[in-house]
């Protein structure tokens, strides 16, 4: 039985800016279906297996089904996930020349198996060059059971970034400890070079590079981030949004601002940016470069000017405010169109 005047820590609510889950003690869960089904392709098709016999490539996911979540609990993050994949396969045989083609079937990846666990069945069409079979099945399901792996580690890491929440006492401490090296040294010595990049106030600042892959065209995706109506709809707030150059920017109930200085229609945009919780006048650089690639289209960011202390909310801003929220009304668009 706690003392008089304490209690369980796990119920004590700290100081937190966003109010949210504190000491990361209650059920918290994020569906990662849309996001796996875009790294497991990211991560198979293409993938490239050569040998003595020739030459073959993961050429299509023809079929991707299944689900998958992550919940955080008591600090501690708990994985789900269940999918039946197929994929095609195209070859060459290095003596003949002739190509071939066929399919692997992934049947259950789920969090119940180990990779090395999990059943992979190679098939080819019919006619000759079993060779090219027989290379898939050695080689290819080592590729693809690799492949496999880079996919877990990104769902465990990549995807889970702001999923544990700092507490305010972990935060405090990153922070002294930020400025005890600071004060016995310069700048110079306690970052590299190429982290500085002055922007505003004279503060130590690093650089974000960021890279997702969205189902849209560069259009409608340059379109969604220069509308104040789609602003309105993914940031699920009032907005204030003039794209023209030096026009203003303000999301999120204010707790980001700037301006347009670039903007290059399906192309890129550049944007003046900067969270209310900075230092006062200080803004980042932001670059957002639209890579058309037929039936989806690559976002480049480039976040330049970002106060050290701030660089994994900032990240987290990015990654769950902007592009998890429109991942989901891009999903939308799409269901009310069919």
């Amino acid at each position: 039985m706690a003392k008089w005047g304490q209690g369980d820590p796990r119920w004590i609510v700290e100081e937190r800016a966003d109010a949210t889950n504190v000491n990361n003690w209650h059920w918290t869960e994020r569906d990662a279906t849309s996001w796996s089904k875009s790294k497991l392709k990211e991560v198979l098709v293409g993938l490239v297996v050569e040998g003595e016999a020739g030459r073959c490539e993961i050429s299509d996911l023809k079929h991707v089904e299944g689900e998958a979540s992550c919940n955080s609990r008591k600090g501690k993050l708990i994985f789900f996930y269940e999918w039946n994949l197929r994929l095609s396969w195209k070859g060459t045989v290095k003596e003949s020349g002739e190509k071939h083609k066929g399919s692997v079937e992934i049947p259950n990846l789920s969090e119940e198996n180990e990779v090395d666990d999990t059943e992979i069945n190679v098939s080819k069409k019919k006619g000759e060059g079993d060779v090219l079979k027989e290379l898939m099945r050695t080689e290819g399901t080592t590729k693809v059971r690799e492949a496999l792996r880079d996919y877990l580690k990104a769902l465990k890491t990549e995807f889970t970034l702001g999923m544990i929440l700092p507490t305010k006492a972990a935060v405090v401490g990153q922070e002294l400890d930020t400025e005890q090296k600071l004060s016995g040294n310069t700048l110079q010595d306690s970052f590299s070079p190429q982290s500085l990049d002055p922007v505003g106030v004279k503060i130590p600042t690093v650089k974000i590079l960021m890279r997702e892959i969205f189902n849209s065209s560069a259009e409608e995706l340059y379109r969604i981030f220069t509308t104040k109506e789609s602003v309105q709809k993914f940031s699920k707030c009032p907005a204030v949004i003039e794209p023209e150059k030096g026009g203003k920017l303000q999301m999120f109930d204010g707790c980001v601002n700037g301006e347009y200085a670039e903007l290059l229609p399906s192309q890129r945009i550049v944007l003046k940016w900067r969270c209310r919780s900075w230092p006062d006048e200080h803004y980042a650089t932001v670059a957002l470069n639209f890579k058309d690639m037929a039936l989806q289209t690559e976002l480049q960011l480039e976040c330049k000017g970002v106060p050290v202390s701030h660089e994994d909310s900032t990240r987290q801003c990015w990654k769950q405010q902007y592009f998890e929220e429109i991942r989901i009304l891009l999903q939308q668009s799409q269901a009310s169109m069919e």
